[in-house]
């Protein structure tokens, strides 16, 4: 049995990504499980144990801001940086909130991957940017800090918005601008 030190579990839907990534950390030495929805993901962190895992924050069919909390009760030591291509302030904000020690947006490789388990701690000398973000990427963080506030459900969102829900849905299937 290798050092339970490179236990890690990855939970991602993205088949090929987790070939990917699976691939380059087993190369570095650690003893790598995928799981690719929420049940897998627990009954292997169940039986694996792993010291580390990353987490998709968009499953198929689940959230992984809710099943954070569930992996972190499962085994408690975990550390767990989330993933996301879709990322926004208000869910890093959660996904910290709930007990992750880090949050990468995609894409990421290996090496963002380690620098991430490398350094939970904040870093007081990040660089600021030096230009204020763009009304499309202010208007994505607002959609998804409500539709955070309202659990995922679209329609409710939706009408917290005062937008039609196919409308809504259209943007939530764009990817997020960059700045």
């Amino acid at each position: 049995m290798q050092n339970q030190e490179q236990r890690l579990l990855i939970v991602d839907d993205d088949e090929m990504f987790c070939h990917v990534l699976s691939r380059a950390l087993t190369r570095r030495g650690f003893e790598v499980m995928v799981a690719h929805d929420a049940d897998q993901a627990l009954n292997i962190a169940a039986q694996f144990t792993p010291t580390m895992a990353t987490l998709d924050l968009k499953l198929e069919h689940s959230s992984g801001l809710k099943l954070l909390p569930e992996l972190l009760s499962a085994v408690p030591s975990c550390r767990i940086v989330v993933l996301t291509g879709y990322s926004s302030i208000a869910t890093a904000v959660e996904a910290i909130k709930l007990g992750a020690i880090n949050y990468l947006c995609k894409p990421a490789d290996a090496d963002d991957v380690m620098a991430a388990f490398e350094h939970p701690d904040a870093d007081p000398n990040i660089e600021l940017a030096d230009n204020p973000p763009s009304i499309n990427r202010i208007t994505w963080e607002h959609i998804q800090k409500v539709l955070q506030e309202h659990d995922g459900n679209i329609s409710a969102t939706a009408r917290a918005l005062g937008m039609h829900r196919r409308t809504l849905q259209r943007k939530l299937q764009k990817r997020p601008v960059r700045r």
